[in-house]
């Protein structure tokens, strides 16, 4: 078995955002190996987060970003369980970042399922249209119109989009490491998108 040091839990730690006893029970888990450590602490934090999506949110902040020279803004509102938690500085960052992702990507909704259906109706068929005109054989025309809505969902929902900061990450596993670190349920709950000149 692989001698566990400090610096090992340390650098796990750095990588993950997880507690110290957790990062050094995942390396002992995964016998040294760092990268099986991150997995098996991304595979709890899941686990975790899953279990309190059921409970109430009734705190939480609103956050506001605006880009540098004032024609760009959004505000965000993130929920959570308790007024400790939404005071914390991890869940005001977490506040900030997606507000400042909401301005810079401009998302439609904040889940696939808030997604209105007349939208994705029309996206299905113009991805039909345009599989059909360049000479795709009928049977794999539906396929293809699937496989591009799920990148239409990856661009325009915002817990499916690439975290700005680090684009390995959704916002979506953004959340779900907040959850399981700070032990409480949050949501986003909603958002608006300002810019100077938009209708």
């Amino acid at each position: 078995m692989a001698t566990i040091t400090a610096a090992m839990v340390k650098e796990l730690r750095e990588k993950t955002n997880a507690g110290m006893m957790d990062c050094k029970k995942a390396l002992q888990e995964a016998d040294g190996d760092l990268e099986k450590a991150v997995d098996l602490l991304r595979k709890r934090g899941v686990a975790k987060a899953e279990k309190k999506a059921s409970r109430d949110v009734k705190d939480g902040l609103v956050e506001a970003y605006i880009h540098a020279g004032g024609k760009l803004g959004a505000m965000v509102e993130i929920n959570c369980e308790t007024d400790f938690v939404a005071k914390t500085d991890d869940f005001k960052e977490f506040a900030r970042n997606v507000a400042m992702q909401i301005a810079a990507t401009n998302p439609i909704a904040i889940k696939r399922e808030d997604v209105p259906q007349e939208m994705i109706d029309r996206e299905v068929e113009i991805y039909k249209d345009q599989a059909l005109a360049s000479g795709k054989p009928e049977h794999i025309v539906e396929k293809i119109a699937q496989g591009k809505l799920e990148k239409f969902y990856s661009e325009h929902v915002l817990l499916e989009q690439a975290y700005i900061r680090n684009p390995e990450q959704t916002i979506k596993d953004l959340l779900t490491e907040l959850i399981a670190k700070l032990g409480e349920n949050i949501t986003i709950g909603s958002f608006a998108r300002f810019r100077i000149g938009d209708e």
